[in-house]
């Protein structure tokens, strides 16, 4: 197995739960430390604090999709998403920023 999977600290994928509040309603999300260390790069790449960038995309998918099943999920895939298409993309990363600023 190659080491750059198995060799990873346990810190790294340990589960980790924070308060939020979303629409109005306090709750609590568990995600891998990992995950929430890649979406505090995606709220602040968004300027806006962590609290704020996930109120912000749960308003979005109930939007979009009327509800929203499941956020955890939905967050994981989120940085899955920003991983793959905007980190070290400096053009996408200026147009989340873009994005943030013209919708406030």
């Amino acid at each position: 197995m190659c080491q750059i999977f198995a060799g990873q600290a346990p810190e790294r994928y340990s589960g980790e739960t924070r308060s939020v509040r979303l629409g109005g309603h306090a709750t609590s999300v568990r995600l891998e430390t990992a995950y929430w260390k890649i979406l505090e790069e995606v709220s602040h790449a968004q300027n806006m604090t962590l609290g704020k960038f996930l109120t912000t995309l749960h308003d979005e998918v109930l939007d979009l999709r009327g509800e929203v099943q499941n956020f955890a999920s939905l967050l994981r895939c989120a940085c899955l998403t920003y991983v793959e298409e905007v980190r070290g993309d400096a053009v996408r990363v200026a147009a989340l920023k873009i994005e943030t600023t013209t919708a406030a």
